[in-house]
């Protein structure tokens, strides 16, 4: 493993709820994770389930939620091109990649649990026990997945992600198709669950998942650790 690569999947919904409103991508959960991986000499790609320009929630934009991070990624012309035409994920083959990451924003709650593509490069990473790594509103992308043997994926595993509490705090508990923490918990999975806004990252073997937007850039190097503890086992063996 030379060069890591990292398969990002961000949402290709740009609305939610009804009537709809406007929504997409979290930027700082795309951005800060991104550069922690590029930094990090990975190479990554960014895939939706659409394919082509991926909506970009206009909330994170605003003043109050931007970052170096987001600011760094807004005046990359690399980022912004890969950003307005991504990979359609269909069209990827998960055995090439060596982790998957997917970032938040509300409207991976509106495809990711219903995308047949999703769902296969979820299973993919879980059962060849690569990074399968998710951050806020991304872990959406485990509620339609299951193991081997059929059961619900998140089925007894801890994990956390956006909570209800959260949820209600921005005003859009209302507005979501289901609570995330409510759902995973209700198909069997274990939520550990910090103070709101606090970052929360939990580790469950390849099953890596963070509470809220200040967990993105520790989701990133807790799948960064994850790599580099596997290429040392590797040469060790």
């Amino acid at each position: 493993m030379d060069t890591p690569r990292v398969l990002f999947v961000v949402t290709s919904a740009n609305q939610m709820g009804s009537p709809p409103q406007p929504t997409g991508v979290w930027l700082e959960e795309l951005a800060a994770p991104y550069y922690t991986f590029l930094d990090a000499k990975c190479d990554v790609t960014l895939a939706s389930p659409a394919g082509g320009k991926a909506p970009v929630d206009a909330t994170s934009l605003r003043a109050e939620n931007t970052s170096p991070s987001t600011r760094r990624f807004e005046a990359d012309a690399e980022a912004q091109a890969a950003l307005h035409a991504t990979v359609k994920l269909s069209d990827i083959d998960p055995a090439a990649y060596d982790a998957v990451f997917f970032p938040g924003g509300h409207g991976t709650m509106a495809d990711l649990p219903l995308d047949a593509a999703v769902r296969a490069v979820v299973e993919h990473f879980y059962a060849a026990s690569k990074p399968l790594s998710s951050v806020c509103h991304g872990p959406a992308c485990l509620v339609a997945a299951t193991k081997p043997n059929g059961e619900p994926l998140i089925a007894g595993h801890r994990f956390t992600c956006f909570t209800d509490e959260e949820e209600r705090a921005v005003g859009l508990d209302q507005t979501v198709p289901f609570l995330l923490e409510t759902r995973l918990a209700e198909l069997g999975g274990i939520a550990h669950c910090a103070k709101p806004f606090v970052s929360n990252v939990i580790v469950e073997g390849p099953l890596v998942t963070g509470q809220n937007p200040a967990s993105s850039i520790p989701v990133a190097e807790a799948v960064i650790h994850y790599l580099r503890r596997q290429v040392r086992g590797q040469r060790a063996a």
